[in-house]
This record gives C-alpha cells, structure tokens and sequence, in this order.
C-alpha cells in the first residue's frame, strides 16, 4: 500500500508571525509562499523512511489590526497546492504519472489580547481559531490534503521583552499553547522562542526560532485514512529555522525564511522555505 504523509503545512502560523498587540487602527499584513518538497519522512517512532517525493506550496495572506490599543485581530488565509513528481522504473514496470491538487487550505482567526505592558515586558493571550475549509480527501487517492476536516481552537500565552546588550538592542519572545482539536484527533501542546536583533541602521532584522509541536496521544483515530494516506493525528515535530527582514521603505518590508525539523513523527523531514511582502500601516 503506498502511504503518504500530511505534513504539518504551516506549524502555528498565527505564532509564528506574532508581534506584540498592533495599536489601535494600526495594521500589519503580509502575502507569502511557503514551500516544502520531501522524498524522507519521520514515522511515528521517530525513524526516517523513504517516502514517493511529494511537495506542498503555498501562498498565503497574513494580517493583523489594531481594534484597540490592547486588542488585535489577527487571520491567516492560504491557497494549497499539493504535488507528486512522476515515477519511472528501470526494471520495466509501467511508469506512474504525476498529479497535483490545488485548493483553499485552513483558515485561521485570531483575537489577541494585551495583560500586561511595563518596563520593556509585554505579556498577551491569544485565542486561536482552526476553520476546515481545506480539502481532506483531494486527487484521484485522497491523499492530497490541503486541510484535515476538523474545527480546532488553541488557547496561547504570549512573553516578549526588548533589551540592550552594548549598543545593540535585542528582543526575545515566547509561547505556549494547548490546541484542542475535534474528530477525534488528538489535543497538542507548543512552545515557541524567537530572539532578533536590527542591523544596517535598522532596516535589516535578523531572528532566529525554535519551535516545537507535542500530541497528548489522548485519541485513537487511526493514522491511515480509508485511502491509505497517512493524515496529521499525532503528529510531532521540533524546528529550528531563521529568518530575514529587510525594510526598504518606511512602510514596506521582504522577508526570506528557512526552517528545519530535528525531530518529528508521521510528518515530512525536509526544510522548508518561506518569502513574503509585507505592509505595515
């Protein structure tokens, strides 16, 4: 039986953009891709097997405005295409063509609100929507996924400081999370860091993230759906990646990503790598 994995397509987008809250009638908003290709996959005791190479891009809007100085709306909007490179077989077998799936992916909505403000330490929380309005059964298998067909809602915690060291100001940020998930996919847990710091008279910034994604494993819906695939229950995984910003004009800015996994399970292992264009007003 081939199997396919789902990957966790965007690990926390919401999060992984966070700022502290926008003021009121401020805004930031943002339109990417985001792009993985992979021929490797980590199973769900964490070794490696080789998998058919598939690919998943995505572009995508971000944006988030200030409803008042401490309350921010926040929504993230992807188009999903999922694509298999074609098969050819040196010992005679019939090749196997290739197929992709392009549709709406999962939309995400947010409310963040400001606790606490003092000193150069901002505190929030946030309340996450997951809305399945991607496809979870796409392609002539069902295996080309652009969503997982359940309603998900995470409750976060949001720390960040500014600070000095020398001359050069930096600032950290982190997260954490409980996502409960419906359909019987099983409750996670994440934690988030992110650190920056501006250089080129601070129109370039420079950051680095670690994140992680952990299942509760408190629901037993199978990993392999009735076509075979296997779909994201369970899923685990660990990144580092980086990240540069440049901002070419007081209100503009490109970014250029790049993130890794070091560890996972029943999900993709293989970088990703992200672009964007950004408007902050």
């Amino acid at each position: 039986m081939k199997k396919y994995i789902t990957p966790s397509l965007v690990l926390l987008a919401i999060n992984a953009s966070a700022q502290w809250t926008q003021e009121k009638g401020k805004g930031y908003y943002k339109i990417g891709a985001w792009f993985l290709e992979a021929n490797e996959h980590y199973t769900d005791t964490s070794l490696v097997d080789p998998n058919i190479t598939r690919g998943h891009f995505i572009t995508s809007f971000y944006g988030r405005v200030g409803l008042t100085n401490k309350l921010t709306l926040i929504g993230y909007l992807p188009y999903t295409q999922v694509y298999q490179n074609g098969q050819r077989f040196s010992s005679g077998l019939p090749s196997l063509p290739g197929e992709s799936f392009a549709s709406l992916g999962d939309i995400d909505l947010a409310v963040e609100y400001q606790l606490w403000k003092k000193k150069g330490w901002a505190f929030s929380t946030s309340l996450i929507l997951g809305l399945p309005t991607g496809d979870d059964a796409g392609g002539s298998d069902g295996s080309y996924q652009t969503g997982d067909d359940e309603f998900n809602q995470s409750l976060q915690f949001n720390l960040g400081k500014s600070f000095p060291i020398g001359k050069q100001n930096f600032y950290f940020k982190s997260n954490i999370s409980i996502n409960q998930r419906s359909k019987g996919y099983s409750d996670e847990w994440h934690f988030g860091l992110e650190t920056g710091t501006k250089i080129a008279k601070d129109k370039l910034l420079l950051l680095g993230r670690f994140n992680t994604r952990q299942s509760l494993q408190n629901e037993s819906l199978s990993a392999v759906n009735n076509n075979g695939s296997i779909f994201a229950n369970n899923v685990e995984v660990t990144n580092l990646g980086g990240e540069i910003i440049y901002g070419f004009s007081k209100v503009w800015s490109i970014n250029f990503t790049r993130s890794f996994p070091i560890s996972g399970k029943v999900i993709y292992k293989a970088p990703a790598l992200a672009a964007g264009i950004a408007l902050e007003l």
